[in-house]
């Protein structure tokens, strides 16, 4: 079993926005965003489920980061 850096709060991901250079906020795994049972949901299960092909098997997380100034969205693969 893999550990994401990010949601276990060992690592934290500074990231500027791409359109207004922003500093970008980290909102939590894309997953948590799909129905309001999904962030009760096994971790493992939704990633065969998210959309993104190699999340489960190459032990990735997507998570979901926000420009507060321009409202910028983007998703952002973390290596567990």
């Amino acid at each position: 079993m893999s550990v994401c850096p990010v949601c276990n709060g060992f690592r934290d991901v500074y990231l500027l926005c791409a359109y207004c250079s922003e500093p970008m906020l980290e909102s939590g795994r894309i997953m948590d965003f799909y129905d309001n049972y999904s962030p009760y949901m096994e971790i493992d299960l939704m990633k065969m489920e998210d959309g993104y092909p190699d999340t489960n098997s190459g032990h990735k997380c997507p998570h979901l980061y926000r420009c507060p100034s321009c409202q910028h969205d983007e998703i952002i693969l973390i290596k567990e």
